[in-house]
């Protein structure tokens, strides 16, 4: 680090702009540094900032932003930086352990499958979490639902992501990504005809997103679950570029009745999160951080004190197979015949049903987790930009971004770019202050998105084996209602219809016009 130094900021000494050299070991470091994910992550951030600009245009563009953060914005950020050596690829909400590592095989290595089973449950995620939970809550006799995972509890997208309990994706949004693809696939619908329709999907979204967010809080609270829940909002400054298309967002959550999603001035940003902003940003009110492990683990762990629920992790489904009034499902611990299946497996669905492909789609996220970070940024508040999240943990600061599509077979491979990790460490001190930070671990996961980013809650054949996935990295703003009303339907129980078939059914992309 320079030896000159300047004004000091936060009881720190600021040290003086790197010089030239320094300046082109950055950007040297940052193309030489380059891998197949980052080239793939350019595309995303091309089509993200870019959007209906011409491609050539938006080349240009990109290639001007990459010279100005490359020389000025990543060199400054950097000087305050830290690295491990190496740096962990386990992310942070796995870094001290898993108390449920290798169940049962750890404490028991004799454990055996059961032959059979009222449910099978694929995935112990989120989902594969809650609808076990629900199972021993609402299961009124003692019919036995298996939990199996292939690597460990919340080991796969639900351990490695920025630990925020979403309300959903606010109504305007959800609206203009269904329209979207509406205007690709029914062309016999009016224009009109389809915005009306866009607009039932994104009320029934939100209504369901709603509840779900209120069953959490009050389960945590209920149950006494210590998962450093916190329901405190969450904001997304948005920039100046988009302050109209903010207005009318949180305008059409006024006018719909869905008012968690609002606006609040620079002034209400810092002093919510401790992040500078320019003009005005979006703020979903009921929005809660939490440990997202620690959530997957006391579900399990509760639903595992009844009788009707048994857990196996690395246990991988190689297959399920229809047997009429059964199915089979195949593992490389054995088969279980199985009644009803339930498919949790978000991002890693194509790889088990084929037929998911590109209605299941793979997107990388990444993040980053650094101690000692000192500056203005909050604890229990998300806060994030167009361009990058960040959150207050502990002693130190979690980032990350990215949303970039990879193949199916790279489901839950941890490849995470260092160039986006270094970008979000320049753009740090712009939106929270200067403060020394030394990075400790780095990690990437896979969530699932559909063609129309709207999750899938059904039947998937018509029989009893279920979905739910293509939660679009919102996976806490859909995941524990879900497996509630799928639970419920196995059950033949009573209950409100939040996940209508018209609209979370697959079936929406089976018929194109």
């Amino acid at each position: 680090m320079s030896t000159n130094t300047a004004t000091t900021h936060e009881g720190m000494t600021a040290a003086a702009s790197p010089g030239l050299p320094q300046r082109v070991k950055v950007i040297c470091g940052l193309l030489l540094g380059l891998r197949r994910h980052d080239l793939r992550a350019a595309n995303t951030f091309l089509n993200a900032m870019y959007p209906g600009v011409p491609w050539l245009v938006r080349v240009i563009r990109f290639v001007g932003w990459f010279l100005r953060n490359g020389f000025v914005d990543i060199p400054k950020g950097l000087e305050d930086v830290s690295w491990d050596k190496p740096v962990s690829k386990v992310p942070i909400w796995l870094a001290e352990g898993n108390p449920l590592e290798n169940y049962p095989f750890s404490k028991d290595p004799q454990a055996r499958l059961p032959e059979s089973a009222e449910v099978v449950v694929i995935g112990a995620g989120f989902t594969g979490a809650s609808v076990a939970y629900h199972w021993s809550k609402r299961s009124a006799d003692e019919k036995l639902l298996v939990l199996l995972e292939m690597g460990d509890a919340a080991s796969g997208s639900s351990g490695r992501n920025e630990g925020v309990v979403v309300m959903g994706r606010y109504y305007s949004y959800v609206y203009k990504t269904v329209n979207h693809y509406l205007e690709g696939v029914r062309s016999d619908l009016s224009r009109e005809a389809r915005k009306a329709l866009a607009c039932e999907y994104a009320a029934a979204y939100c209504q369901a997103a709603y509840v779900n967010a209120d069953m959490i809080e009050q389960t945590v609270r209920s149950e006494g679950f210590d998962c450093d829940y916190a329901r405190k909002g969450w904001v997304q400054a948005l920039g100046l570029a988009n302050q109209e298309l903010l207005k009318e967002s949180a305008k059409a959550a006024q006018d719909t009745g869905f008012t968690d999603w609002t606006t609040i001035t620079p002034e209400q940003a810092f002093d919510l999160t401790g992040m500078q902003t320019q003009g005005l940003s979006g703020l979903s009110v009921k929005a809660a951080t939490f440990h997202p492990a620690k959530w997957v683990w006391c579900l399990i762990r509760k639903a595992l004190e009844s009788s009707k629920v048994s857990f196996f992790s690395r246990t991988r489904v190689s297959r399920v197979e229809d047997a009429g009034d059964f199915y089979r499902v195949h593992t490389q611990r054995g088969v279980i015949r199985a009644r009803y299946v339930v498919n949790a497996t978000e991002s890693y669905t194509p790889l088990l049903h084929r037929q998911f492909h590109d209605v299941i789609q793979p997107m990388q996220t990444q993040a980053a987790f650094g101690t000692g970070a000192k500056n203005q940024l909050k604890p229990h508040v998300a806060a994030s930009t167009v361009r990058g999240f960040f959150g207050r943990h502990g002693n130190g600061m979690l980032f990350g971004s990215d949303a970039t599509r990879v193949r199916d077979e790279e489901a839950g491979v941890i490849q995470p770019s260092r160039f986006i990790t270094k970008f979000l460490l320049g753009m740090a001190p712009q939106l929270f202050g200067r403060a020394r930070i030394h990075v400790t671990n780095e990690w990437s996961g896979t969530v699932s998105y559909t063609p129309d980013e709207y999750p899938i809650v059904d039947l998937m054949d018509d029989k009893r084996q279920y979905i739910i996935a293509g939660m679009a990295g919102s996976g806490t703003g859909v995941s524990f209602n879900a497996a509630h009303h799928v639970v419920g339907r196995i059950l033949g129980l009573d209950q409100v219809d939040y996940y209508p078939a018209k609209y979370f059914s697959a079936k929406r992309f089976a018929t194109k016009a």
